[in-house]
């Protein structure tokens, strides 16, 4: 806990470190060329699926919303995530190789772990999370905002963002919030506490919606009561993330969700990151599609991401073992015709949409305190 160093750097502004002095290459043209202007294609071009996903990921890299490698590292007596680790699933060759951009990194803590020691565990934690991408920062750089995350990518780098961690973490207290964000916390859960339940946010709880619009701290409700979602649905105003969720309808598993509640996340244009884990979507690609498909469907093209759940306990679907294999579920996709305009939405655009509107409403809510002051 000594070693934990509160940074104070202000947030980036929005857009202010989206355009780098040197714009890098364009990545090659996705779809294919007509006969009229270049000879017709070879079968590595018009029929490698994976080249073409692998094409798609070079312009469109993944956002994964959920990684648990802070939590898996702890464990570890020695890593190196830069040269490759086979101890982890999602070293940084591996991203790469993924097609992947940028990761959140979650900071939840067992449930074994309770009342004050909840805290304690997360700053350690987040402390961890700076610990490890300051020294692999040939690959890794931390971000909070979608400016810095674009930032991140054009300098060559993975952006990692601290989140989400359990809202327990906090208590009953604003303050602790404030702080958490103050070291870089993106994300927060809003289940398994005495202001979340079975009947929704208390008068508390919705102070603390308030309170992470105003931080842009995005509220995260994987787990949470349906009650409160759609509370918090209606009181936030920045958009919201359910950070490892798939479809009830497909599998009825803890934290998916049922149809009302992916509409009315789309008619939000909140954020549903389909997790690729076995027992929340199913052991294959093709049912992992199947989960995309329906979120796609009911919540809208721009309400749809990927949530890796590498370094976490769950098991995989085949083919979908490490960080690397994100081609592989493009492809799947491309099969099923989706438009490459979506396919950027899922993997890259609807992330950085969210992550654009916490950080609007944010200042938007600082530009009200500065006038209210002034007047």
């Amino acid at each position: 806990m000594a070693d934990l160093q509160v940074e104070l750097n202000a947030t980036a502004e929005a857009g202010e470190l989206d355009q780098p002095s040197v714009r890098p290459p364009e990545p090659p043209p996705i779809s294919e060329p007509g006969p009229a202007h270049e000879p017709a294609p070879g079968p590595a071009r018009a029929q490698d699926p994976l080249g073409r996903a692998r094409a798609l990921l070079a312009a469109h890299p993944v956002a994964d919303g959920y990684s648990g490698l802070p939590w898996t590292l702890r464990g570890l007596p020695w890593y190196d995530l830069e040269l490759g680790d086979s101890a982890v699933d999602a070293d940084v060759p591996r991203l790469r190789e993924g097609g992947v951009g940028a990761q959140f990194w979650s900071v939840h803590v067992p449930q074994s772990i309770t009342g004050d020691r909840v805290l304690g565990a997360t700053l350690e934690q987040i402390d961890l999370v700076k610990h490890v991408v300051g020294g692999h920062s040939d690959g890794l750089r931390l971000a909070r905002t979608a400016s810095e995350v674009a930032d991140a990518r054009h300098c060559g780098r993975i952006a990692t963002l601290i989140g989400p961690a359990r809202a327990e973490a906090i208590g009953d207290s604003l303050a602790t919030l404030r702080a958490l964000h103050a070291l870089g916390l993106c994300s927060l859960t809003l289940s398994g506490t005495s202001w979340t339940g079975p009947e929704g946010l208390t008068p508390f709880g919705e102070e603390v919606v308030r309170e992470l619009n105003r931080l842009g701290v995005l509220a995260e409700l994987s787990g949470a009561t349906e009650a409160t979602a759609h509370r918090v649905l209606a009181v936030s105003k920045a958009p919201v993330l359910f950070a490892r969720s798939g479809a009830r309808a497909l599998r009825d598993a803890p934290a998916n969700l049922p149809d009302d509640l992916l509409t009315a996340l789309g008619a939000a244009k909140g954020l549903c990151l389909v997790p690729l884990a076995a027992e929340q979507t199913g052991s294959s690609i093709h049912e992992v599609a199947d989960h995309l498909d329906h979120v796609r469907r009911l919540a809208g093209p721009e309400s749809v991401g990927l949530a890796g759940m590498y370094d976490t306990s769950a098991a995989h679907p085949d083919g979908l073992a490490d960080a690397s294999r994100y081609p592989h579920l493009v492809a799947e996709l491309m099969d099923r015709d989706w438009p490459e305009a979506d396919l950027a939405r899922l993997t890259w655009g609807n992330a950085q949409r969210v992550l654009r509107g916490a950080d609007f409403t944010a200042r938007a809510a600082r530009e009200r305190r500065r006038r209210q002051a002034a007047g």
